[in-house]
């Protein structure tokens, strides 16, 4: 146990599996009290029921601005107070090639879950944040997707895309009150993203978050995959008083994946390879 967030009040959307549960037992590890905001009851009331009175669940659809504005509400009847906003619920949403893309209703919602909810989040923290007077932190779960293309749909990357600009806007409206507004971009991390939009109840989605945590599907230079604690971790950062001069930024956690790609083979035959290049040239030219 630690006290990086003692006295300290989260809400994390998306927090019953994944990247939010990860960042759920993290922050309660080091003294917050959290609210879970998800619309997976099952595992909202078994997380409350293992972690007891630090954590609280209520059911929120983030694409509904109205109950991401209940959430932050009863946060604040709960525990007083509100000092850091996750906004981290998503999921992978519309996906197709152009031809076959569908851009009716289930467009529209995937807008709402992956922008819209994160708009929302921002602005009700925010409004509670200012009246409390003493600043606080909102961190959006954003996306190397949101970086450059081919890493996710079209609609999924244009909208992480979108979180990282509009973190940087509202953080130079918010900081005037000591508001600070990060992003987060994780690489591959295990969680329930990568089982699409199959029908698993939230135990079997917890058990294949567990098998990809042990795979070797990872191609990065840190060599596994990412696991919640990962971004946990820097989402502790952010919420804690250690990141008082730290906004408008997005943090890269994704084991080196937007590093390069790294040469194969070994060096010396790469550089003997050029110098014959070179004397190939060289011998034309006589």
């Amino acid at each position: 146990m630690g006290d990086r967030l003692n006295n300290k009040v989260a809400i994390i959307t998306g927090g019953a599996s994944g990247m939010g549960l990860g960042t759920v037992r993290r922050f309660v590890e080091e003294g917050a009290r959290v609210v879970i905001a998800d619309v997976q009851d099952e595992g909202g009331d078994a997380i409350v029921s293992e972690m007891g009175d630090q954590v609280r669940y209520k059911r929120t659809d983030v694409s509904k601005e109205h109950e991401v504005s209940d959430v932050v509400d009863f946060t604040v009847s709960e525990f007083g107070r509100l000092d850091c906003m996750f906004n981290n619920a998503g999921f992978g949403g519309v996906s197709g090639e152009l031809d076959t893309l569908d851009l009716g209703d289930f467009y529209r919602y995937t807008i709402d879950v992956l922008f819209t909810g994160v708009l929302s989040g921002i602005k009700h923290a925010g409004r509670v944040m200012k009246a409390q007077g003493d600043g606080g932190s909102i961190i959006n779960t954003a996306s190397v997707a949101g970086l450059r293309g081919g890493w996710g749909p079209h609609v999924y990357s244009a909208m992480k895309s979108a979180v990282i600009s509009v973190s940087q806007s509202t953080s130079l409206e918010l900081g005037a009150d000591n508001i600070r507004v990060n992003a987060i971009c994780p690489g591959f991390i295990a969680t329930a993203i990568f089982a699409g939009q199959s029908n698993m109840n939230w135990e079997q989605r917890m058990k294949f978050i567990s098998a990809l945590e042990e795979s070797e599907m990872a191609s990065t230079p840190i060599a596994r995959p990412g696991k919640g604690v990962d971004i946990a971790n820097m989402a502790l950062f952010l919420a804690s008083d250690e990141s008082t001069f730290v906004t408008g930024q997005r943090f890269v956690v994704d084991g080196g994946l937007t590093a390069g790609t790294r040469p194969t083979g070994p060096r010396e035959v790469r550089w003997q390879r050029f110098g014959e290049i070179v004397n190939e040239i060289q011998n034309d030219s006589t």
